[in-house]
């Protein structure tokens, strides 16, 4: 599903116009970017949660030379899905194995 669709979907489910349904889920984007971004954490119950992790410096190697090299730390956004979220996944797709 593309964002498209998604608003499309939005829009259905909430009873509202393509329009007002893209204006939200805008803001809703937005909001989360600039709260992670600012180092901060959203947390949807049920859903999940936004935050920034640090990660850190590590040893890799190019993969056309295989040369090693170091990679610098950084900082990277983050999902972790609520119980909600995976307990619906797990139920609905077939398992891995």
């Amino acid at each position: 599903m593309n964002k498209a669709e998604l608003i499309q979907a939005v829009a259905a489910k909430a009873n509202v116009s393509q329009k007002q349904a893209e204006t939200v889920l805008n803001a809703t984007t937005d909001t989360i970017v600039e709260t992670v971004a600012n180092g901060g954490k959203v947390i949807l119950v049920g859903f999940g949660s936004f935050e920034a992790r640090a990660r850190k410096e590590r040893e890799g190697r190019n993969p056309k030379t295989n040369e090693k090299m170091i990679i610098p730390a950084t900082t990277v956004p983050a999902f972790s899905p609520g119980k909600h979220f995976k307990t619906e996944v797990t139920a609905t797709l077939p398992q891995a194995g």
